[in-house]
């Protein structure tokens, strides 16, 4: 088999740790690799902070919704969108000066640019991913990195167009994660579409999620009061409290963003 396509098939979330450490030349590997990954026009939209702070790690299992394995990480690095640096480049290269001279008014950051450098940093936190992995090591998103931004902002001393997009947990993966069996996917019939968009009907996600139920419900009717996966989803995923604060703390930040 082709070794991208089976690095990249093999991978798995790794949350367990063995006790060794990075050596320096893999990480620089890792980072060359990372900073290779495509970006809009080339501009880099993105930083990355890597947090070596035991205190910082520490706080960062409480405000991502409590995972102690993060503490235990051996690598840590946080992906941030970022548009400040270019902004800040326009300011000294002059643009100020050359929107007054034309009677225009200075363009700041907005939604397009924003989302833009959202697609670029976590474009370079999946090909970290995918290095990792083909340096032996394991990794895990911390999606709840959005959670708390007021929090996050001052740990981190984000300024106004900087915006904590992912959090990424590296190293070598404990004998019990590389044995532990992959989760499933959707069939690609659910996922891939030709030329447009299609919603699906109620028999097709059944189809979907069929081998999902099983695995859950085990031939049991209710699960935590719910009687199937997508009530089961609503309930602890996206109507859970790390969700809310989730939406609430982009809230947050996009006030910010926005704000002239």
């Amino acid at each position: 088999m082709n070794p991208v396509i089976e690095t990249i098939l093999k991978r798995r979330s790794v949350r367990a740790y063995a006790e060794k450490p990075i050596e320096l030349e893999v990480r620089e590997e890792l980072l060359r690799a990372t900073l290779r990954a495509p970006t809009a026009g080339n501009l880099m939209l993105y930083s990355i902070v890597e947090v070596t702070d035991q205190k910082i790690k520490d706080k960062l299992v409480k405000t991502c919704d409590n995972q102690p394995f993060i503490a235990r990480a051996p690598l840590v690095w946080l992906f941030l969108a970022d548009y400040q640096r270019w902004f800040d480049y326009f300011i000294a290269s002059g643009v100020e000066e050359l929107c007054q001279e034309n009677k225009i008014p200075m363009r700041k950051p907005q939604e397009g640019d924003l989302f833009l450098a959202c697609c670029d940093a976590l474009i370079a936190a999946q090909t970290a991913v995918i290095a990792a992995e083909s340096l032996g090591l394991g990794s895990c998103y911390i999606g709840d990195i959005m959670e708390n931004y007021e929090a996050h902002r001052e740990l981190f001393n984000l300024p106004k167009y900087v915006f904590p997009i992912c959090l990424l947990c590296f190293g070598y993966p404990t004998s019990q994660q590389m044995e532990r069996e992959q989760t499933g996917r959707f069939d690609e019939k659910f996922i891939l579409f030709e030329n447009q968009y299609r919603r699906l009907t109620p028999q097709e996600f059944d189809e979907m999620f069929l081998e999902t139920h099983a695995q859950v419900f085990h031939g049991r009717e209710e699960v935590m009061g719910a009687r199937n996966v997508g009530l089961l989803t609503y309930t602890r995923k996206f109507n859970a409290a790390f969700s809310i604060e989730m939406n609430r703390s982009v809230r947050a930040f996009l006030k910010t963003w926005s704000d002239s």
